[in-house]
């Protein structure tokens, strides 16, 4: 029995597309057809999947302003940040770029008695189901490089961003990716664990949330599929005492309140040196008090809607807790917060780590500010998560960042930076926040497996 998705535009609470999901049989034909169609994939010349990867990119470049448009009526994102396709294209042209280098054999011994080498080998048939928070740039991590190396690729996209996946199967399919190949699907949770049960897929690439997390590794279990996870986080910024006060502030309230602080690496925790404190939280009030809560199709708009209603919801919650328990609101409520989607983006002080809003998860335009003492009393305070996805420290001391990242459980330590992927590193997590390693050259490692060849001489 098919379901229909409907994603409802944050906008105005509009339908704003539908989707009819797969029935089982036909969702198990799906991926019976990309593994018929992945072993000429693979056997295709490296370089020739890499060329028509990047050309798929190309192409989603041709439509950046529609890409603008329809993530915004999806999720909520003003026009005026121009859709994902900087990041998108970045990542992809990095991975293209290592490609041969990450991908090459290892070769242990070439001599007249053996050949010994380590090859790497596609797993198969992947299975990417991806979010809505960042629709292009996740899927990207996951969708590109999992080509290149060989692989068939089954896209699931969530509900709020249906048509992301739609976009990225035209494109890459219009440049001679075979369409069994690469596949976007429409699955209900319900056929989508069932697959997974049934080890339909050779290798899972799951961004969601912990409860999404465990439902793959809980219907994974005894397949011995692997399951990557990403699963957000809590993430903190620290600021010391020698740091640039004015650069810490813009970045750092960017990094919490950008895309309505639906970000899985958003800072959601500042700590800040007691020596600065009072004028970091000025500061950051300031800016935040600037922001144009409103339509995100209006150029003007800063901040848009939350992606959805619940989504709101849990903030608001989240907010009125900590102000029950002994919070500070700086942020008077905006005239455009509708009690809905549209939230007033909140800054907080005389917070704790009793509070929900400096332990869950917020996701959300509100960030918590402390005062420290110093390093010892903020590492310790960083550390006090069940996440561990990044952390980002604001010092002009690189050794000293380099040994406070070294006591912090995270899977990316920023310095004077944060709320961003490096492709040329390994983007991964600790704790809650999963495990998993995407782009980079172990991005290689975890999309293939290894294979020995141990060749004797007669």
């Amino acid at each position: 029995m098919t379901k229909i998705l409907q994603c409802v535009s944050p906008i105005d609470g509009s339908v704003y597309l539908e989707r009819e999901t797969l029935a089982p049989g036909a969702a198990f034909s799906a991926v019976a057809r990309a593994r018929a169609a992945q072993s000429d994939w693979a056997a295709r010349p490296l370089q020739e999947r890499v060329d028509l990867c990047l050309k798929a990119v190309a192409e989603v470049g041709q439509t950046v302003d529609r890409m603008a448009i329809e993530l915004a009526h999806q999720m909520g994102r003003p026009v005026r940040y121009g859709g994902e396709f900087g990041g998108f294209e970045e990542r992809a042209l990095y991975m293209g770029k290592i490609a041969a280098s990450s991908l090459e054999s290892l070769v242990v011994e070439e001599s007249s008695n053996f050949r010994r080498l380590i090859k790497r080998e596609p797993h198969g048939v992947i299975f990417v189901v991806a979010p809505w928070n960042y629709p292009y740039l996740i899927a990207v991590n996951a969708l590109v490089p999992g080509l290149i190396a060989g692989n068939a690729v089954i896209l699931k996209h969530a509900t709020q961003t249906l048509q992301v996946g739609e976009r990225l199967a035209e494109a890459f399919h219009k440049v001679g990716i075979p369409e069994d190949v690469f596949q976007n699907v429409y699955l209900d949770h319900e056929t989508t664990i069932e697959l997974i049960r049934n080890r339909q897929f050779d290798f899972i690439n799951f961004t969601g949330s912990v409860g999404g997390g465990k439902k793959m590794e809980q219907a994974a279990a005894g397949t011995f599929v692997p399951v990557a996870t990403e699963l957000g986080g809590k993430d903190p910024g620290y600021v010391r005492a020698d740091a640039n006060l004015d650069a810490a502030v813009d970045t750092l309230i960017d990094g919490a309140m950008f895309n309505s602080g639906q970000c899985c690496c958003g800072i959601e925790r500042i700590y800040v040196h007691e020596s600065l404190f009072e004028a970091f939280v000025e500061k950051s009030v300031a800016l935040v008090k600037s922001y144009r809560l409103g339509n995100p199709l209006l150029k003007e708009t800063t901040l848009g809607p939350m992606a959805n209603v619940r989504f709101a919801k849990e903030v608001r919650e989240q907010v009125t807790e900590a102000l029950q328990e002994g919070a500070t609101a700086h942020i008077p409520t905006f005239a455009e917060d509708d009690g809905g989607a549209y939230v007033t983006p909140q800054i907080l002080t005389n917070v704790n780590h009793q509070m929900r809003v400096m332990r869950d998860e917020t996701f959300g335009p509100v960030v918590g500010i402390m005062s420290v003492k110093d390093d010892d009393e903020a590492i310790q305070l960083m550390n006090d998560s069940d996440f561990g996805l990044t952390a980002s420290i604001w010092t002009q001391d690189t050794d000293a960042a380099e040994a406070l990242g070294a006591r912090i459980q995270t899977g990316t330590v920023f310095m004077n930076r944060c709320d961003y992927l490096d492709p040329g590193l390994c983007w991964t997590g600790c704790k809650d926040t999963g495990r998993g390693a995407s782009l980079s050259v172990l991005g290689y490692q975890a999309l293939t497996r290894p294979k020995s060849y141990h060749l004797k001489q007669a």
